[in-house]
């Protein structure tokens, strides 16, 4: 969770491989590339959705989750004057934080790289969901 706010999946990829300390040729023949092919990944910024879901399976680590983190923290709130169109796509809450995140928040703060009311409007966390998180984790962290 160093920087979800500028996410290198390549370089995140070859981290899981060197930590999980799978063999080149493992990869290569899971991947049907070579092994150049396979290094170019790792320099890449970014992976084709499937190849990040094979990475995933592969190094069985969430890739996805990375950029879900970044949504979290990072997308814009929905305006409240936009039409409310159905979609029929998978409908998630916002709302939903992960551990990982919470420990990113509260890490911030105990730092003192953020105060809370940096957190409260970079973040769009609610003043009472942080001081909840702070109340309940601030020994366990």
């Amino acid at each position: 969770m160093e920087n979800v706010k500028d996410i290198h999946i390549g370089a995140l990829v070859d981290q899981r491989v060197q930590e999980q300390e799978i063999d080149i040729n493992r990869i290569c023949k899971f991947f049907k590339a070579t092994e150049n092919e396979i290094v170019k990944m790792y320099s890449m910024k970014s992976l084709d959705a499937e190849v990040l879901l094979k990475w995933s399976k592969l190094l069985e680590y969430d890739f996805f989750r990375l950029y879900s983190s970044h949504l979290i923290l990072f997308a814009p709130v929905a305006s409240l004057n936009k039409k409310k169109v159905k979609s029929k796509l998978p409908q998630f809450r916002k709302s939903l934080y992960t551990k990982e995140i919470i420990d990113y928040i509260l890490e911030l703060i105990e730092s003192k790289q953020k105060t809370t009311l940096e957190i409260i409007d970079q973040y769009r966390i609610p003043k009472t969901t942080l001081h909840k998180w702070l109340s309940k984790y601030k020994h366990s962290t």
